[in-house]
């Protein structure tokens, strides 16, 4: 496994090496030593799946509050989405900044977001599904989020927004006060 720096401090790219030959490849999806070697979480306590069935589909940005905050460790398995994380902890050099990333089926690619981390992405055509691993068990009076749209943030979607829901439409503007220049 390839473990690449994103401009957040303590989120990765995970990229897969394939042994091919005639049949196609073998790669390591997950590996525990991999990830402990790198520092990072190993423990995963639930496996999500989203299954949107229309480009231009947005779900996000979330993440739980302490003591829920989560860890996520994020793939495409079918169609490609554009990943989205924002740093929200007050303590980071990259806090208030964002990065993103397009995640296919194909590129068999995964994206690391440590807690503290809101995570969200727009499907880039229909039949998309995203699969996730989370360290905490969804707490729903935990749970939190930021407005895809939110100023604060100048988040740049590859596409226009179809599709949304009224939850993540409603999230209120993140309070400026909390933002380092």
């Amino acid at each position: 496994m390839l473990f690449s720096d994103t401009s957040l401090k303590g989120a990765y790219i995970i990229d897969i090496e394939k042994v091919e030959d005639e049949r196609g490849f073998f790669a390591r999806a997950w590996c525990q030593d991999e990830f402990r070697a790198n520092d990072l979480i190993t423990d995963w306590v639930q496996g999500n799946l989203s299954v949107n069935k229309r480009m231009g589909t947005l779900r996000g940005l979330h993440y739980q509050i302490a003591p829920f905050a989560e860890t996520k460790l994020v793939r495409c398995t079918r169609g490609a989405f554009f990943d989205v994380i924002l740093d929200l902890r007050p303590d980071s050099s990259t806090f208030g900044e964002w990065f993103g990333v397009r995640l296919s089926a194909d590129e068999h690619r995964m994206l690391y977001v440590p807690e503290g981390i809101a995570h969200g992405f727009v499907t880039l055509v229909d039949n998309t599904e995203a699969s996730y691993l989370v360290s905490q068990f969804y707490k729903p009076h935990a749970e939190a989020g930021v407005r895809y749209n939110d100023p604060a943030f100048g988040i740049q979607w590859p596409l226009e927004i179809q599709f949304i829901s009224k939850k993540d439409t409603n999230w209120p503007n993140y309070p400026m006060r909390n933002l380092i220049s």
